[in-house]
């Protein structure tokens, strides 16, 4: 017996080695052919061990040409990928996950075929290796995306499994299912909305467990079942866990922000408020800040709970700035207003937060246009103390305010103070891109973490991937900055792939071809110009002296060219901020390049110093980067080189590409920049021009 083991190890070593040796010698068609004698002769535990050696070489050909990515596209043939579903009962668990990974990547070329693969596959969902399981998931979500109805009918059919594993196992092993059904849960909540019972938190679960779980019931809660949600999370504010209980609060604010019973989740923040613990004050101040925006209707009664707590008990910088916004905001309804305002500006040099120090000239400037005469002293203390901080964008506003006051009173008000509209949408913390990169990547690390891949791999592991033939066959990878890998399907939002409840009731349900499926279907009033103008005379600024002539007051001196003030203000800050950390995969960029018209083409000459140094194209891209510009891809020989980079505005999601041809013989350099906002091109040109002479390219 033991002779006969030895004998089946040895030819199973033999064969893989073969398999490498075909590969290496006789190139992909006689490897193919060779793998599936095998996969027709022997035992299972070698086919599958010969699918993963196969994956690899495929792996690695990938990584290194868009064309060999193409052939094993090209070599998922119908005929191997039926095999392997036949049989995917006979292999071991491990085999099982490589065998769907590879049904992952087959395109079953008719609608049919995609119902008998789900059906081959249905008993794997009710696997007890939680592997399994996902790995289905994973092919059942990818063959559905272009199929609405049927999508989602995956997935109420894949609840159940999931709830399951996810009250099974170890805690970490439920919180890497738990992840997988967090991301399913935030692209389609209302499938959800019934089951969020199975959110709730239990007493011995980890924190990292409550986290994900505090999160979905957020995105679950509705008209139907806000009640129920919000009363479960009150009861977590009290929670002897501070992060849990700051979680919880957040959630309940987070709902209020939906428009679900306002009015009883505004009851519950107002009592948050009145719990004497710090940081359920903290947490309690900021969301009241963000309802206020929202729902400006409920200003008497928050200010009413919000003028009874004392500031000194507030040390939290963002609970601190979310009360100086109000007290600036409301300070016509809020008595003490201007006198706390004072205080806290007779501390302002034990204020380490330059976010609270900002909200406070925002506010005192507020507080001035409504209650002049109580405000006068704080505004010019503020003014005084603005300009002499350290912090360059507290610097600036301070100066900017001083300005704006001494050209026109009206003006700054109308500024500073304009009549406020109800905010309707917040801004979404992870963008739908992210999101759908990491749908993509169902049932790795990327869910786990939720973020792509790109975001925690270092760039020795992402690989290096070529572009198209539009952008020249350039390689990205190691040698680039700021590169992602590729998405290897078709992004899609189930946002928009999914019907709600009620398109689904008046679609009549599926279509006829979700029937080939057999998984169950579930069916003060503003004060006047002459008065404030009379008051901003007599403000006691200390540290401004010297009077601005009449002419002063225009442009002239908002460009700082006529106003006296020590110290001396700051250097303006540069035209065009750029995003440090921007990232751009592959695929975006060459959507963007075939869709946005050229902005600027220009060419420059290229100094000797600047030929020689392309000697060594990485030293370019460090450099760029270094300036917030990063290389997508690079390619080409002397003379000739190519670069593509991208660059992203620093506060908004403005992008900018370009097109860099250097020809070292003729010392040219020719660039063609594209961009999101195209009045924007001239401003990044000079900046791009700037990095690239002081690299002494042009």
């Amino acid at each position: 017996m033991t002779q006969m083991l030895r004998l089946l190890f040895f030819i199973h070593f033999l064969m893989l080695l073969c398999l490498f040796i075909v590969y290496f010698r006789c190139g992909k068609r006689f490897y193919v052919l060779y793998f599936n004698f095998i996969f027709a002769l022997f035992f299972h535990q070698v086919v599958a061990n010969c699918l993963s050696a196969l994956q690899e070489i495929w792996s690695s050909e990938a990584s290194s040409s868009e064309e060999a990515s193409r052939e094993r596209e090209a070599l998922l043939s119908k005929p191997v990928v039926y095999y392997f579903l036949n049989r995917i009962k006979e292999f071991s668990e491990w085999a099982q996950c490589l065998v769907l990974e590879l049904v992952g990547k087959y395109v079953p070329s008719e609608t049919s075929e995609i119902f008998d693969i789900m059906n081959l596959l249905e008993d794997r969902l009710q696997h007890a290796n939680g592997a399994v399981v996902l790995a289905t998931i994973k092919v059942f979500l990818q063959l559905t995306l272009s199929m609405t109805d049927v999508h989602q009918q995956v997935y109420e059919r894949i609840k159940a499994p999931l709830l399951t594993l996810v009250s099974s196992g170890s805690p970490e092993q439920s919180y890497a299912v738990l992840s997988h059904l967090h991301l399913l849960v935030m692209r389609a909540p209302f499938i959800f909305s019934s089951d969020y019972k199975h959110f709730y938190c239990q007493y011995n679960e980890p924190s990292y467990v409550k986290k994900l779980k505090l999160e979905m019931l957020t995105a679950v809660a509705n008209e139907s079942n806000t009640y129920e949600i919000v009363t479960e999370l009150c009861e977590y504010a009290a929670n002897v866990d501070i992060p849990i209980a700051r979680e919880s609060i957040r959630a309940v604010g987070k709902i209020a922000l939906q428009q679900y019973d306002v009015n009883a989740i505004v009851d519950r923040l107002l009592q948050f408020l009145e719990m004497e613990k710090d940081y359920v004050t903290a947490e309690a101040l900021v969301l009241v800040k963000d309802l206020l925006r929202k729902y400006p209707q409920w200003s008497q009664d928050c200010i009413a709970v919000v003028g009874n707590i004392s500031s000194k008990n507030i040390q939290e910088p963002k609970a601190k700035a979310a009360l100086i916004w109000m007290l600036g905001e409301y300070s016509q309804d809020m008595h003490d207003a201007p006198y706390i305002l004072e205080s806290l500006i007779e501390n302002w040099e034990d204020e380490h937060s330059a976010e609270v120090r900002l909200h406070l000239l925002t506010a005192v400037m507020k507080c001035f246009f409504k209650r002049p005469p109580e405000t006068q002293k704080a505004l010019g203390a503020a003014l005084a103390a603005g300009l002499a901080d350290f912090h360059q964008d507290v610097h600036d506003r301070a100066l900017f305010y001083y300005r704006l006051l001494q050209y026109n009173v009206s003006v700054a008000q109308r500024v500073v103070d304009p009549p406020k509209q109800a905010v309707s949408v917040f801004a979404d913390t992870q963008s739908s891109e992210i999101k759908d990169r990491i749908f993509d990547e169902f049932n790795s690390l990327s869910v786990v973490y939720q973020k792509p891949s790109y975001m925690f791999t270092d760039k020795e592991h992402r690989g290096p991937f070529e572009f198209s033939d539009e952008l020249g066959h350039l390689s990205i990878g190691a040698e680039s900055t700021g590169t992602v890998v590729p998405a290897q399907r078709v992004e899609a939002n189930d946002k928009d792939l999914l019907l709600s409840v009620s398109e689904k009731e008046e679609s009549g349900g599926p279509s006829n071809n979700a029937s080939a499926y057999s998984a169950p279907s579930y069916d003060g009033s503003s004060v006047s110009a002459a008065a404030s103008s009379q008051m901003l005379s007599e403000l006691a600024i200390s540290s401004v002296t010297g009077h601005a002539s009449q002419s002063s007051l225009a442009i002239d001196d908002l460009l700082g060219l006529g106003l006296p003030v020590a110290p001396a203000p700051a250097p303006s800050p540069p035209l065009l901020k750029l995003n440090s950390k921007a990232v751009l995969d592959p695929g975006t960029f060459q959507q963007k390049w075939r869709q946005l018209p050229i902005s600027l083409s220009q060419e420059y000459s290229v100094s000797p110093r600047g030929v020689a140094a392309l000697t060594a194209p990485q030293a370019l891209l460090r450099h760029m980067q270094g300036h917030s510009i990063h290389c997508i891809a690079s390619g080409g020989q002397s003379p000739n080189y190519k670069f593509f980079f991208f660059a992203q505005k620093a506060e908004e999601s403005s992008t900018f590409l370009v097109e860099c041809i250097i020809n070292t013989s003729s010392a040219k350099a020719q660039i063609k920049i594209k961009a999101d906002d195209q009045s924007a091109s001239e401003a990044f040109s000079t900046l791009f021009q700037s990095a690239l002479s002081e690299f002494g390219l042009p």
